[in-house]
């Protein structure tokens, strides 16, 4: 179990993942060292990692490579966490580094942990790690199925007729996912509770609560802007002195975004409040596009209330929330 940060003074490790080699840098002892990302590396890591007292060892999301390295180290008992690289690089930034090399890259993110104190990774159970491996296949599927019917358009002939049979398969092995995906869910109680409490309201099938459940832990546990924010539907201020620039979104988590876009066209046609809400912005001059990111955000907004709550979806509320942007 990982202590509180306050109460334990860390031995700040950034690591510099590539998919070659980990390159370490410890701000205690200012000392820098490189592993293969193997496992025979990740034991040489590990036994330079036991001569500190209470090590704390930070890593930029590195496309995957980064997964075994994690996964090692929190099994150990080690604390570690993952971060956006775009945060580290702006650190860089703020810091006057321009220089650019592994040590360097090492000596940043270690830095990036003493100040910034990123959360611990809390690994997944063999159920969850399934499911999440699940739901990954099936948005590459779908993105290979939305390629191939953009193919279609422009073949005639044999080669149409091989496409289309390629379109059948991905559309029969993104139906076995699905059906896959939810036994596995549904065996899993506490998933199994939430996820019904998700699709309480219309417009959130299984598909979405199994892909919030697993790419936002965070909802129900953060406050209506913060949990904005983290997703990404939060405008933020352009103002400069006497300047007032456009509202606009910003980052967050594009995988929630996108399954919370999909729900949210749902719901403006299906659930009479969010329908409302829509109806009543468009009215007020909003543009199509400025309203639906209204509507995400308001549905974000009762689920993160309804899981903290531990409440279904409750259309008179929601009425009432809606009177107010």
């Amino acid at each position: 179990m990982v202590q509180s940060t306050a109460s334990v003074d860390y031995s700040w490790v950034g690591v510099d993942v590539s998919k070659a080699s980990l390159d370490s840098y410890c701000l205690a002892t200012q000392r820098t060292w490189r592993c293969p990302n193997t496992a025979t590396g990740l034991q040489l890591l590990q036994a330079h990692l036991s001569t500190l007292p209470h090590p704390a060892v930070v890593c930029e999301a590195s496309g995957g490579y980064e997964q075994t390295l994690v996964v090692t180290l929190a099994t150990a008992g080690v604390r570690v966490s993952v971060v956006n690289p775009l945060r580290v690089r702006d650190f860089a930034r703020a810091m006057g580094r321009r220089a650019k090399t592994d040590p360097l890259d090492a000596a940043c993110i270690a830095y990036f942990g003493q100040v910034m104190v990123p959360e611990a990774v809390v690994l997944a159970s063999d159920v969850e790690q399934r499911i999440k491996a699940l739901v990954t296949r099936r948005q590459q599927l779908v993105e290979m199925l939305s390629a191939e019917k953009n193919r279609r358009r422009q073949l005639q002939g044999p080669l149409r007729e091989d496409v289309e049979a390629h379109i059948e398969w991905l559309q029969e092995r993104i139906r076995q996912l699905d059906a896959e995906i939810q036994s596995l869910a549904t065996h899993h109680q506490e998933w199994a509770e939430r996820q019904a409490l998700l699709q309480s309201p219309q417009g959130i099938g299984p598909t979405v609560s199994i892909g919030l459940l697993l790419y936002l832990p965070e909802l129900g546990h953060l406050n209506r802007k913060q949990i904005a924010a983290l997703v990404g539907v939060a405008p933020f201020n352009r103002d400069s002195g006497g300047y007032r620039g456009q509202r606009h979104i910003w980052g967050g988590r594009a995988t929630v975004r996108s399954l919370l876009y999909l729900a949210t066209l749902t719901a403006i046609r299906y659930n009479p409040p969010l329908r409302a809400y829509y109806q009543q912005l468009l009215a007020r001059g909003k543009r199509t596009k400025v309203a639906i990111v209204a509507c995400m955000r308001k549905l974000l907004t009762c689920l993160n209330a309804m899981v903290r709550d531990n409440t279904p979806w409750d259309a008179d509320k929601v009425s009432a929330l809606s009177q107010t942007p």
